[in-house]
Formats: structure tokens, sequence, C-alpha cells
């Protein structure tokens, strides 16, 4: 299974891309995707724009056939929060029109999956992911927490699956 984690942003969208046999966890790719704000009016849907062609690129480029977004966290800053869930929206928007079933979690769901603490500090995410994936090289921050959320997504799917085989083997 392919899974793409993406880490949504406006300014730097990240993402990260794994394969997933058993429990072996291989590194594929990872990167960021920018947004240069133009000073312009309508500069939002630019960026939109921008966003949305990239990370349409990823997804043909790698052929993914799971992701996962990470939930908008919530700020003071209301305008910041709506730019944020409008890049979210990109973010979950491509992966649909590829027809995949796009997996949602909490930052600290992730954090709790990949770090073993959910309040884990962004350098403790970027060193379990490297722990995880031996020899990556990360673009970045955000493609480190894009990881992060590949690496959460393949966990939960494979307790999914084992609960539903369970359930069907209790049923019948």
């Amino acid at each position: 299974m392919r899974v793409l984690g993406i880490d949504p942003g406006l300014r730097n969208l990240g993402w990260g891309i794994i394969d997933v046999a058993g429990p072996r966890l291989t590194h594929i790719a990872n990167g960021i995707c920018h947004s240069t704000p133009t000073g312009q009016e309508g500069d939002l849907a630019q960026r939109l724009c921008d966003l949305y062609a990239q990370l349409t690129e990823v997804l043909r480029t790698y052929a993914p056939d799971t992701a996962a977004v990470e939930h908008t966290f919530v700020n003071k800053d209301a305008v910041a929060t709506l730019k944020l869930g409008q890049a979210r929206g990109i973010a979950l928007l491509v992966p649909a029109q590829f027809g995949l079933t796009v997996g949602e979690y909490a930052p600290n769901a992730v954090k709790k999956t990949v770090v073993g603490v959910g309040h884990a500090a962004k350098v403790q995410v970027d060193h379990m992911v490297r722990l995880h994936l031996p020899g990556v090289k990360i673009s970045g921050p955000d493609a480190a927490d894009a990881l992060a959320i590949a690496i959460c997504h393949a966990h939960h799917s494979q307790s999914s699956g084992r609960l539903q085989a369970a359930l069907q083997r209790a049923a019948g």
C-alpha cells in the first residue's frame, strides 16, 4: 500500500509518501509545495491554484493508494485559520479527485502514534520519522510532519484491517 501524508499550509504544504508492506515502512519521496504571495488582488486564489497544481503533480508522479491529512489547528487569528482551512480543502480535494479515500488525523493523534506523546515537539517528530524511515532525507519540517501523518495513517489502517478481520472471524 502506498500512503500519501499531507501537512496543509497556505505558504508551505508538506507531503510525504511511504510504502507499507506489513510492518515494514519504506520512504518513497517527500517535499514541500510552495505558494508565493504576489501582493495583488486575488492573491489567495492564485496561491490555492499553485498548491492545487503542485499537489496534483505529486499524485500523478507517485500514484498513492490512500492519503491522509492533518486536521486544522484553530488559533486566535480567525483570518489565518480560515486561510489554512482553504489550503486544507486543496489537500482533501486533490486526492479525492484521484479516487482516493482520505484519512484525517488531529495533530496530537499523529504525534502520539509516531512519537508516543501527544504533545511532542517538532524536533521529536522529525527524529522519530528518521527512526521509522532509516536513511530518509527530509525536505523540511513540513515534509517531516507529512511523513509522520503518512506513518500514522499506515498504523491506523493496519489496526483497522486487523479489527475488521477479527470481527469477521468472530461472526462467522
